[in-house]
C-alpha cells in the first residue's frame, strides 16, 4: 500500500546533500511528482475507515477515534476542575478526536477515588465544566461525563459489596439504604453533566471500582438481592442504568465502560461472564458500551494473554481484541468501542474493517500527544508513545497535571 513512506523515499530520492546540509533541488517536473504522492497519500488516507463519520444516537462524530475517559488528577479539593484542565481539554478538542469521555468524576464526596479527581455532586462543580464542554462544541466533538464511585478504593470512606479485607485496610458492606442513595447520586451526577452541557453520561463499570466490585464474585459474597448469581450481582449496574435514564431521558448518549474480563488468577468476572452482561445492556438499549479489563485481584500478566486474538491478528496489539470478537458475535447491533493497546492506524483500521468494534478509545497516546488523531490523518502510522506508564506512576499520580513524561 502507498503510505507516507513511500512518498518520503521519493522524496530522498529528489534531494541530494552538499556541505554536510541537506538541500532540496526541485525541477518542475519533480514537483509535480511529489504533488502526485502527497495527492495519493491524502486519498488512501482520507478513505481509511478510521476517519470516516459515525453516527451516536442522533450526535455524528467525524471519525471513529474516541479519548477514553482518563483522569486528570487536577482538579482542586472541591472537585472542581483548574485551568491546566481545561487548556488540556482545548488540546484534545483541536487535536481531531471524534468523540470524548471526560475522566471520571465522583458522584457522592465519600466515592472519591483520589486527589484530583473532579466531581459532579452539586451545582459548584458546573461552571469550569461548562467552560470544558463548550470548547468541544465550537470543534463540534461531542463529549460525555464518566460518573463513578470507587467503593473500596476510595480515599473517603471504604464501602463495598461485602467486607473486603487486604494487609492494609478494611471495607465494610454497603447497607440496602446505602445502595439506594448510591443509585440516586449516579442519577442526580447525570442531571448535573446536562447541565453543565455535556452530550450525555458513561457510567463506570470497569476498572475494580465499586460497580466493578459488586460484579465480581471475588469480593460479592453478599446473600440479598445484590449478591450470588451473576444476574444478582449485576442489580447495581442496571438499576443505575435504569434510574440515569429515567432521570435524562433517551435523547441524551447513555453509555457503559465494563471490563471484558478481571483478569483475575480465579473468579472474577471472566469472557462468559462479560458476554451476558453486555447482552443485558444491550436488551436495555445501551447507546454504548466501552470494552477495557482489569477489575479486582487482576494479574497483569494475564491482562496481556488471555484477552489477546489470533497471533496473526492485524489488531493482535489491542490487548482486549480477542474478548472483542467474541462479544462483538453476540451483540452485533450495539455500538461498541474498545480500549487499551492501540498504537498503530495499521490496528486501528483494521479491527474497525473487521467490524469487531465501532470505535477506537485511545487514552495513554493521547497523553503522549493531544493531537495524535490530526497526525495519523496526515499520514503518521503509530503513535510515540513507548507505554513507559510514568504518567500513571506514583511519583506522579495527583502531584502533577497529567502528562507525558518522555516530553517533560
Amino acid at each position: 500500500m502507498l503510505d507516507t513512506r513511500n512518498a518520503l523515499n521519493v522524496l530522498f530520492v529528489l534531494t541530494r546533500t552538499s556541505n554536510n546540509r541537506s538541500q532540496i533541488f526541485l525541477s518542475e517536473e519533480k514537483l509535480k511528482i511529489l504533488a502526485f504522492f502527497s495527492f495519493c497519500v491524502a486519498k488512501i488516507t482520507m478513505s481509511l475507515k478510521l476517519f470516516s463519520e459515525f453516527t451516536l444516537k442522533h450526535f455524528n462524530l467525524k471519525n471513529r477515534l474516541m479519548r477514553s475517559a482518563t483522569t486528570s488528577y487536577w482538579a482542586d479539593r472541591e472537585g472542581i476542575l483548574r485551568q491546566p484542565i481545561i487548556d488540556y481539554y482545548r488540546k484534545l478538542v483541536e487535536g481531531g478526536l471524534g468523540f470524548i469521555v471526560k475522566g471520571h468524576s465522583y458522584v457522592l464526596e465519600s466515592g472519591k477515588a483520589h486527589e484530583g479527581q473532579s466531581g459532579l455532586t452539586s451545582e459548584k462543580h458546573l461552571p469550569k465544566m461548562k467552560v470544558l464542554t463548550t470548547l468541544a462544541h465550537e470543534k463540534s466533538v461531542p463529549i460525555i461525563a464518566q460518573l463513578n464511585h470507587a467503593g473500596y478504593s476510595s480515599i473517603v470512606e471504604r464501602i463495598t459489596a461485602s467486607e473486603y479485607r487486604t494487609a492494609e485496610w478494611v471495607a465494610r458492606e454497603a447497607t440496602i439504604a446505602e445502595i439506594d442513595e448510591i443509585v440516586e447520586a449516579f442519577a442526580h451526577a447525570a442531571e448535573l453533566a446536562l447541565q453543565a452541557g455535556f452530550d450525555g453520561v458513561q457510567i463506570h463499570a470497569a476498572h475494580g471500582y465499586l460497580i466493578s466490585q459488586f460484579l465480581s464474585d471475588r469480593v460479592n459474597k453478599r446473600t440479598d438481592k445484590y449478591g450470588g448469581s451473576l444476574l444478582n450481582r449485576a442489580r447495581l449496574l442496571l438499576e443505575v442504568f435504569d434510574a440515569i435514564r429515567k432521570r435524562i431521558g433517551n435523547a441524551p448518549i447513555l453509555s457503559v465502560k465494563m471490563n471484558c474480563d478481571d483478569f483475575a488468577p480465579v473468579g472474577g468476572i471472566q469472557i462468559q461472564d462479560a458476554v451476558i452482561i453486555a447482552n443485558l445492556l444491550a436488551e436495555k438499549g445501551i447507546d454504548l458500551i466501552e470494552l477495557s479489563g482489569g477489575g479486582p485481584e487482576q494479574s497483569r500478566d494475564l491482562r496481556k494473554q488471555r484477552g489477546k486474538p489470533a497471533e496473526n491478528s492485524p489488531y493482535f496489539e489491542a490487548n482486549f481484541s480477542g474478548h472483542a470478537e467474541t462479544i462483538r458475535k453476540t451483540i452485533s447491533t450495539t455500538p461498541l468501542a474498545l480500549v487499551d493497546g492501540f498504537r498503530t492506524r495499521r490496528a486501528m483500521e483494521a479491527i474497525l474493517t473487521a467490524d469487531v468494534v465501532d470505535l477506537v478509545s485511545i487514552s495513554k497516546s493521547t497523553i503522549c500527544e493531544p493531537d495524535l488523531p490530526k497526525k495519523l490523518q496526515a499520514g503518521q502510522t503509530r503513535s510515540e508513545c513507548i507505554d513507559c506508564r510514568l504518567c500513571l506512576s506514583k511519583e506522579r499520580f495527583g502531584k502533577m497535571m497529567l502528562s507525558c513524561a518522555q516530553k517533560e
